[in-house]
C-alpha cells in the first residue's frame, strides 16, 4: 500500500506570479524534477483538462505515463491525475509576508494504486518505502531548483 499522502515545502522569496511562471510552465517539469524527463503538453493555454505525455527514468529504466490537470487556480494551485497509477501531483502556492511558499504532494486516495504501478515498484524500484523515501528526495530537490529559478526571474 502506498502513502495516501508525500508531500514538502519550500519558502521562496518572489511573488505568487513569478513563482507560478515557472510551476505552470509543465513544458519546463524536465528541468526542476530528478524523475521526470520529459513532459510533453497537449494544449495550450494549460488549464484543467489539459493532458500530458511524460517520460520517466530512473536509472536505466524509463517509463512513460499519461496525465491530465485537474486543478488549475492561476497563482494558487496547479494538480494533475497521473493515469497509470491515478496518484495526483500537485502544487499549491501560499502567500507569505516573505514571498511564498510552494507546497508539492503527491497523493494517492485511500493509499491504492493501480496492481500495474504496485507491481513495478515491487520488482523494479526497490519496494514502496525506499521509492517513496526517493520521491520525498525528489520533490526537495524539485522545489529547491524551482526556488532558485522564481528567485532569479
Amino acid at each position: 500500500m502506498a502513502a495516501p499522502l508525500i508531500e514538502a515545502s519550500i519558502d521562496i522569496k518572489a511573488t505568487p506570479e513569478k513563482v507560478w511562471t515557472v510551476v505552470s510552465d509543465l513544458k519546463r517539469m524536465s528541468e526542476w524534477s530528478p524523475q521526470c524527463k520529459r513532459m510533453i503538453v497537449r494544449g495550450t493555454p494549460v488549464s484543467v483538462g489539459t493532458r500530458t505525455f511524460n517520460i520517466n527514468r530512473r536509472g536505466p529504466l524509463v517509463w512513460p505515463t499519461t496525465a491530465k490537470v485537474i486543478r488549475f487556480e492561476p497563482n494558487r494551485e496547479l494538480a494533475f491525475r497521473v493515469t497509470e497509477n491515478r496518484t495526483v501531483w500537485s502544487y499549491t502556492l501560499t502567500p507569505t509576508d516573505a514571498g511564498v511558499t510552494l507546497t508539492e504532494r503527491r497523493e494517492v486516495k485511500n493509499g491504492e494504486t493501480t496492481a500495474i504501478s504496485a507491481a513495478l515498484v515491487d520488482k523494479f524500484m526497490g519496494g514502496t518505502s525506499s521509492f517513496e523515501a526517493e520521491l520525498q528526495e525528489g520533490m526537495n530537490e524539485t522545489l529547491g531548483k524551482i526556488k532558485r529559478a522564481a528567485e532569479a526571474a
